[in-house]
């Protein structure tokens, strides 16, 4: 069975830190790019992030570039993204993303709240 499992989401403080995983079983991950998108109350799903399978090649939204770091563990199949310098803007429902040719795999999201 296919799951991509989010975590690490919660309530921060501007300017505060969360590390969010993204744990994949059911498929060969390491063959998988993969991706972070976020989607905000109103707004439509944006990426935030992604990461080449074979060498890891990243690229990053411009409102996030400088703040937020991909990364892939592929021994532990899952996927991080380190979010420094959180803004109240990044207020959104995080989602982990993974395809490789016609597959495309979804997480469930995990909330990321940004409020003082």
């Amino acid at each position: 069975q296919v799951q991509l499992v989010e975590s690490g989401g919660g309530l921060v403080q501007p300017g505060g830190s969360l590390r969010l995983a993204c744990a994949a079983s059911g498929f060969t991950f390491s063959s998988y790019a993969t991706r972070w998108y976020r989607q905000a109350p109103g707004q439509e799903r944006e990426l935030v992030a992604g990461i080449g399978s074979a060498y890891g090649v990243t690229n990053y939204a411009d409102s996030v570039k400088g703040r937020f770091t991909i990364s892939r563990d592929n021994a532990k199949n899952t996927v991080y993204l380190q979010m420094n310098s959180l803004k109240p803007e990044d207020t959104a429902v995080y989602y982990c993303n993974a395809q490789h040719s016609l597959y495309e795999y979804w997480g469930q999201g995990t909330q990321v709240t940004v409020s003082s």
